[in-house]
This record gives structure tokens, sequence and C-alpha cells, in this order.
């Protein structure tokens, strides 16, 4: 185990042998129980009645304490370091049955294993350096991914695209680190190698590579998180028929009478493979009524947490004051004025004399004309073309994580050209590669650790 790492063993004892089922709950045609340490091998030996061989499938019966037959499958076993975690790992695929399962785990248990915590297995990986932090955490999105995109994007990172680029402007930065240092250790030198321009043209090139690998994180973290979309409005300008529209179901009761909608309803869809979670909400006004102003203070907080407000015009309507207020209060950041039941032979967003701090889009929830321009802006938002190729999924601490890097390197750059303070340009670069270390897992505090593992899932 490399000693990056073993600041972090004090988590969970990394002397136990674990044990999980790694396939969903319910009935299945077959369960999957997966047990890694260091008696993983003779707890199979005692499981099967016979001795294990490594990376070969073998067909076994599974005793109970009493030698009687609790099921018949298939065990795979594999020798420490070839393994997942690093450890011998042994994996029983049994029929799928939830009762035959558990009664498997149990006498895996009872045999000297100990329940996994979530990410346990993974969290061992990265431990035994199977995987550095940001691959482990691609398993988790990997599993979790909602699209198709984020399902390639995780994979690409679980490869390790991700760390590659890391570790490409890490190694730059190291290099000049080093020459900063060296010509702070031999100030007598005539030469002021500080001012060199191969220096400052090496600062300027890794800065540029921050810069690229700063952008691609955003997209990576969008297509993780996905994009927070809210519909907002007034009562009965159509948005829940709209969110039905999205969902491609009836998500949301429609009727004709205004304030239908008395709290924000959420649904997920797949926008071409961009992941978005569309929040419909009350209608804004002011009320008397106590559930009605609960649904309006919903509406409020679910719009500051969005990334794009759909505000929602009645077009047979038009503008009104109260929509003017409105918008005023969302300013025109992220904003889109969005005319509904344009087909109800009602004037189109360009009749109408709108500020051009707000976009607008002509729709009709009812026939589904003009959605596709929304589809558009909601990508314009998201800042991702799907023609790109090489994107991988990021984490918000990634994006964090790198802008802190950003920042360090400017401030590197400044106390060699302006300040010409070796000392300080030293420091600011030694906290740079911190800032990226933290990503791979090179410097991983233990409450991040423990943070990542426990949103796995058991068996993962």
């Amino acid at each position: 185990m490399s000693s990056q790492h073993a600041s972090n063993e004090n988590l969970f004892s990394e002397s136990d042998t674990i044990v999980a089922v790694s396939t969903p709950p319910g009935k299945g045609g077959i369960g999957i129980i997966r047990f890694s340490g260091g008696s993983a091998s003779e707890i199979a030996s005692h499981l099967t009645g016979r001795n294990v061989v490594p990376r070969k499938v073998l067909k076994r019966k599974f005793f109970d304490s009493r030698q009687r037959i609790l099921d018949e499958g298939v065990l795979l076993y594999y020798q420490a370091p070839n393994s997942y975690t690093g450890e011998h790992v042994c994996e029983v695929q049994c029929h799928g049955g939830p009762v035959v399962v558990d009664l498997l785990l149990q006498r895996v248990i009872e045999l000297g294993a100990r329940l996994a915590e979530p990410g346990e297995f993974t969290r061992r990986a990265f431990l035994n350096d199977k995987l550095d932090l940001a691959q482990a955490e691609s398993v988790a999105d990997l599993i979790n991914s909602s699209t198709s995109s984020a399902v390639l994007s995780a994979s690409r990172s679980l490869q390790g695209e991700f760390s590659r680029r890391v570790h490409e402007i890490r190694d730059s930065l190291v290099q000049i680190r080093m020459y900063v240092e060296a010509a702070i250790d031999f100030p007598e030198e005539e030469i002021d190698f500080l001012a060199d321009s191969e220096l400052m043209r090496s600062v300027e090139s890794v800065r540029t590579q921050i810069e690229i690998l700063s952008e691609q994180v955003k997209k990576g973290r969008v297509l993780r998180d996905g994009v927070r979309v809210v519909l907002a409005g007034l009562p009965n300008a159509g948005k829940s028929s709209l969110l039905n529209r999205f969902a491609g179901e009836d998500r949301a009761i429609v009727t004709p009478q205004a304030g239908t909608t008395r709290d924000s309803i959420d649904v997920a869809i797949d926008l071409k493979g961009l992941p978005v979670l569309l929040t419909d909400t009350a209608g804004l006004c002011e009320s008397d009524d106590i559930v009605e102003s609960e649904g309006v203070k919903r509406a409020w907080s679910a719009i500051r947490q969005s990334d794009l407000v759909m505000y929602t015009v009645d077009s047979s309507r038009g503008l009104v004051k109260d929509d003017l207020q409105f918008l005023d209060s969302l300013g025109g950041s992220n904003v889109i004025v969005v005319w509904n039941k344009i087909d109800l032979n009602a004037p189109s967003a360009e009749k109408f004399q709108l500020d051009s701090t707000w976009k607008s889009v002509s729709v009709s929830a009812k026939t589904g004309q003009g959605v596709n321009q929304i589809y558009e802006q909601i990508q314009k938002v998201a800042g991702i073309s799907f023609d790109e190729e090489g994107l991988f999924i990021a984490r918000r601490r990634h994006v964090d994580a790198i802008r802190q890097t950003l920042d360090y390197v400017d401030n590197a750059q400044a106390m060699l050209t302006e300040s010409k303070a070796g000392e300080l340009a030293a420091q600011d670069l030694r906290d740079a590669l911190d800032s990226l270390g933290k990503i791979v897992g090179h410097v991983t505090p233990d409450d991040l650790l423990g943070e990542i593992f426990l949103n796995f899932c058991i068996g993962k």
C-alpha cells in the first residue's frame, strides 16, 4: 500500500474480510455475493467443501454449517494482487431468490467475514493503488448515470482519461517548480534564472492547459449532475402542460382552473444525452391561502437553485403587470420567456415588445410546436455540444480544485513577472500541486475520503 494513502487507514479495519451482495435486491435469475480480504479463499473452501483455484470458473455446491446444500452455482476466485480490490476476492453466483442469497450471505459472515460498508470494495481498490481517486469516483458515477452520454463520459474517467490530463499538468508544474527552487538556491549566479523567457513560456503553457481542463470539467460536472430547469410564471400560464410535454406523460394535473399546482413537481428527462431535472412550480402570486403561499415559497426556492428559469406566459392573455414585476425580480441571466398557447391563434413572441434582456421562444404545450427551440436553449446553458469527443465525467469538487489550481498559477506568474519573488512563486506552485493532488488522491483528507465512499452503494 502506498504511503500517500496510509493516513486514511483508520476509517475502516483493512485486515477484515468483507462481504456484500452485489446484485440489486429482489428476485432475479442470478444473485452475486462478493467477498474480499485475506480469508476469502479459506471462506470459499469452507463454503464449497473443496479447494479454490484462481481464475477458473468453478461449478460448486454451497453448504451450510451442517453440510446441507443451500444452493449450486458458480465460484470465481481472484488471487491478490490480481483482483478489483488488490486483495483475495471471491464471487459466488447463485440463484437469485432473496432467501437463497441471504442464506449464503449469512453463511459467509458465519465463516468470518463482516458486512462491507458502502463503497468499501472500491475504497480498498483505491488504497491498494488499483484506482486513483478520480477513477474510484467514476465507478459510482457510471452506476448512477442517467443518460448514454453520461455513461460514456464516466467510462472515459474510469479508464483514466481525466486522471491522465491531471497528471500531465502536474508533471509540468513539478518541472517549473524545480526550476524556480533551483534558481532560489543559487542567488549568487549573475544570470537571472527567474526572468528566463523559456520559464515564462512554460508557465503560460501550463496555465493554458489548466484553463482548457477547467472548461472540460465544468461540462463533465453538468453531465454528472444535470441541468436544473424551473418552469415559473403566473397561475394558468400552462407550466404543467409544458412539464407533461417534456416528460412525455401526464406527470402534473392540468385543469382549466388556475392554481392547480400547489407544490413543486420534479421530472428527470434525457435531453439528447443531457440529463435535465425539470421542476414545475406553483403559480407566482400573492395569496392569503396558507397552502398556496407555501407553494409560492417553494417555487422561489427552486428558482434560486436553478440553472435556467423558463418563465411561462399565456400568450393569449399577453404580458400583465405581475409578469413584468416577476421578470424584473428574476433578472436577465439564464431566463427564457416562454410564450405558451400559440395554438390558440395567439400572437407569437415577435409581436410583443419585450426588453432584449430576456430571450423569448414561442411554443404550444398542446401541439409541441416550438419545443425544440427550448431544447436548444437548455443545451446552450449547459455549454455542451454532443458532437464533442472526449468528454469525461467530473464533480463539483473537481471544478473547485482546478479553479484553485489556476488561481495559484496566476499568483505564481505574477510573483515571477512583477515582483521577482521566487520564494513566493515556489509556494504558489506547491499549493497548485496540492490542489491537483486532491483530485486523484495524492492529497486526501480523511473526511473527504469518507464522504466520497459513503455515497457508494453497498457491494461496490
